[in-house]
């Protein structure tokens, strides 16, 4: 198979990351799919951009604009995955399937009240060491060429707040009837925090399924790149054409 068969593919980051968290996919994906990796806004080669879910839905519109090949398969990553759900609702008609990863836990209720308090902690630390602590993790956990352009982009800690801010008490399951295309909900299997809804994601879309990484957390890509690649090109295979898309439920 070659590029021009298979859908276009954008991928969105997680909190403090950029696009190069999506190297080890976007190497092995290119030569069947047409792929783009996003910065959101206040990451990667947007820091200097404030944040905000609308911003991001923008920014998402573009990169499947630019890949010029009609709706495109989104696969977002815990902050990146909540912004696809507000791609999802906002932008229906650029939107051909979902890959939310790690992003299928409510956002709402108790379960948010730690991230509100880790996102008002963050400022308190200097970004440099919060830097240097991430580069030495991602090294200890992680083979160069997993990490490496993650680490190159730096991270966006002082987004962190603005960014969570915003998502916290904003989604749960009733985002998904919101989605008028196919979802796969690929998560680490020892992701138990962001498992946490998966059933209930699933269960609110008439075309969702779930899918688990074996032994992988909450960064199944980096944990298992392959598998997670295999997934992500397994689901874009079964997608089927723009104009034949299943209806999400009215929501």
């Amino acid at each position: 198979m070659n590029e021009t068969d298979g859908p276009p593919i954008v991928f969105v980051h997680g909190t403090r990351f950029s696009a190069g968290q999506w190297s080890p996919q976007l190497t092995a994906l290119r030569g069947d799919f047409p792929v783009a990796a996003v910065d959101l806004p206040g990451h990667g080669a947007r820091s200097e951009e404030p944040w905000s879910l609308a911003a991001a839905t923008e920014i998402i519109a573009a990169a499947v604009d630019s890949l010029d090949r009609g709706p495109a398969l989104v696969v977002g990553h815990s902050l990146g995955g909540y912004a696809a759900l507000e791609f999802a609702r906002c932008r229906p008609e650029l939107l051909r399937g979902l890959v939310l990863a790690g992003a299928s836990a409510s956002t709402r209720g108790g379960w948010a009240a730690p991230y509100r308090w880790i996102a008002g902690l963050v400022p308190r630390v200097p970004a440099d060491r919060l830097a240097r602590w991430n580069d030495r993790m991602l090294r200890r956990l992680y083979p160069p060429e997993v990490v490496e352009e993650t680490i190159r982009s730096g991270y966006a800690f002082h987004t962190l707040p603005a960014a969570w801010g915003e998502v916290l008490g904003r989604f749960d399951a009733n985002a998904m009837r919101h989605v008028a295309a196919p979802v796969l909900i690929l998560n680490g299997e020892k992701d138990t925090v962001f498992r946490s809804g998966e059933a209930d994601f699933a269960r609110a879309h008439p075309h969702a399924r779930i899918e688990l990484i074996p032994h992988a957390r909450h960064l199944a890509n980096f944990d298992a790149p392959d598998a997670f690649t295999d997934a992500v090109r397994r689901f874009a295979h079964q997608l089927p054409a723009p104009g034949r898309l299943p209806g999400a439920e009215a929501g």
